[in-house]
């Protein structure tokens, strides 16, 4: 599983985050197609929506090109869970593909909702520091 892109080694975590920021672009757009089709949006907002989706895609592109990175990298193998985003042709909310990307599947979970319940514990030397309990509800609906 290739984390870092092949084309920069020297481009430290920008790499990662412009990942997660792709990732989390590419749900937003999702989830204003899915509005858009239910008729959830106005004119006004859907051409908000869509100018401040291209603006973050051509910011993302102008970071790739900053650090050196092919945009390509961002989407990473993740072996035989498939890819992370959608390789091309891209994935439309609402269809089903046979190899469904992790775009694909927290697009379906967020549509539908999902409630995550857990503990963390994190400490350093072997001490514990810090205790949370976490109980979270992602969905696109409102609650």
């Amino acid at each position: 599983m290739a984390v870092t892109p092949k084309s920069n080694p020297d481009a430290g975590l920008a790499p990662l985050l412009l990942t997660v920021v792709e990732l989390l672009r590419q749900l937003m757009e999702a989830q204003v197609i899915r509005r858009m089709e239910s008729g959830a949006l106005t004119d006004t907002e859907l051409n908000r929506a869509a100018e401040s989706l291209q603006r973050l895609e051509a910011q993302v592109l102008d970071l790739c090109a900053v650090f050196k990175i092919d945009p390509a990298d961002l989407n990473i193998e993740l072996g035989e869970v498939g890819t992370l985003l959608p390789k091309s042709g891209g994935y439309y909310p609402g269809e089903h593909s046979h190899s469904p990307t992790i775009l694909e599947l927290l697009d379906r979970l967020l549509n539908t909702g999902v409630v995550l319940e857990g503990s963390i514990d994190l400490g350093l030397a072997e001490i514990s520091l810090i205790h949370a309990r976490l109980q979270v509800v992602l969905t696109t609906q409102p609650l």
